[in-house]
């Protein structure tokens, strides 16, 4: 069949995570042939997107306060209406320009109700095009519980209405959507589980080390950075690093720098980024990260032990519910946000040492492939109805 012209459009506000599994998922479809245009409205992050497609920087916006509640543009000042309607103009463009067979939006309706300003024109001017495209939502498979009521019953409404499949990046044997979202009985018929969006099965890399410690992006990364520093002082045989990620705050980032002044040369090494990150896992006896989707697949795709802090800040609930679940198999290890600090640490990271490597066999983890293939299919049966 023709390569079919995909629209992925997705929003980063704090971490990384979605731009990422979205990029993994272009791979794949690159990879298969497909033109894909991806549109991003976050911040610039080093790495992302992936070469080899086209790729539309909206005016970027943020988080403006923590649990997501406002939005703010690139220097952290409120987003004006200008700025919005900037955003919604160019997305619109983009779409009529790239002339998409296919549309997929990250984590919308389900989540991102932020950008409903610039998400709902783009649904009507999905609905009014000849030949329409098809429209699917790009979803992790755990969600974020909603506190506000008629949250879900919305969702469905737009599902209803709009989009043609709901693919949850999940292995069913591990988590549904069912069981985060209530409604997900009324949408059945649109719901297609595609596996785990994880990175291929990494070679180790040359070097790895006995605990490698990670912040994601970093926004949030202040505390697992002082205890890693506090943690270090009491493993003085045992090789770590730190991985900051690109969005440690400069303050964290000065005291850190000040901290390892006072460590041993060569006991913590502090790096801000590896592209590498899954075969350093690979080559390591022991990570200790947060438990973001991201993160979580990098992990069970290298195979090592696991020690999960999960972000609960502001009332979230989806990584928690991750490492819950991934603690209830013997997965991985839980050390709650509220009890992190340097001898805590150091106590999980000597328990999680001493514990044999956790056997995790059986998880669908071709999330991108099957995605891939799963697009491919809707696309060609798109090109046979318009023929």
């Amino acid at each position: 069949m023709t390569a079919p012209r995909i629209l992925f459009y997705v929003q980063h506000l704090l971490g990384i995570g979605h731009l990422a599994r979205a990029s993994r998922i272009a791979q794949a479809l690159i990879a298969r042939g497909a033109r894909v245009t991806l549109v991003t409205g976050g911040l610039p992050v080093t790495g992302f997107p992936p070469p080899g497609l086209d790729h539309i920087a909206l005016p970027a916006l943020q988080t403006a306060g923590e649990g997501f509640s406002g939005l703010a543009d690139a220097h952290g000042d409120p987003a004006t209406p200008e700025l919005l309607d900037r955003r919604r103009d160019l997305l619109l463009a983009t779409l009529h320009r790239a002339a998409p067979d296919i549309v997929i939006t990250e984590a919308f309706p389900f989540g991102r109700r932020q950008m409903r300003f610039e998400l709902l024109p783009l649904l009507e001017a999905i609905a009014v095009m000849r030949p329409k495209p098809i429209l699917c939502c790009s979803l992790r498979d755990i969600l974020q519980e909603k506190t506000k009521p008629g949250r879900d019953a919305e969702t469905v409404d737009l599902v209803l209405a709009h989009y043609d499949r709901v693919l949850v990046h999940g292995d069913p044997a591990f988590a549904r959507l069912g069981d985060t979202f209530p409604l997900a009985d009324r949408i059945a018929d649109r719901v297609v589980h595609t596996g785990l969006v994880a990175p291929p099965a990494p070679r180790p890399a040359a070097q790895g080390f006995d605990v490698v410690l990670s912040a994601g992006g970093g926004a949030v990364g202040e505390g697992l950075a002082t205890a890693a520093l506090a943690a270090a002082a009491e493993l003085p045989d045992l090789r770590l690093c730190l991985i900051t990620g690109p969005n440690l705050p400069a303050g964290p980032r000065q005291a850190l720098a000040a901290g390892l002044n006072a460590l041993p040369q060569g006991r913590l090494l502090v790096e801000t980024f590896r592209p590498d990150f899954a075969a350093l896992l690979a080559a390591s006896r022991l990570s200790v990260s947060q438990a973001g989707y991201n993160t979580v697949c990098d992990v069970l795709q290298a195979g090592c032990r696991a020690i999960l802090i999960p972000f609960a800040t502001g009332g979230e609930t989806e990584q928690t519910t991750r490492a819950t679940r991934l603690a209830a198999k013997g997965w991985a290890d839980i050390l709650p946000e509220s009890a992190l600090d340097g001898p805590s640490l150091a106590a999980a990271i000597r328990q999680a040492l001493a514990a044999p490597v956790p056997s995790r066999q059986g998880l669908d983890l071709d999330g991108a492939g099957r995605t891939a293939d799963i697009l491919y299919h809707l696309a060609d049966h798109r090109l046979t109805e318009v023929s």
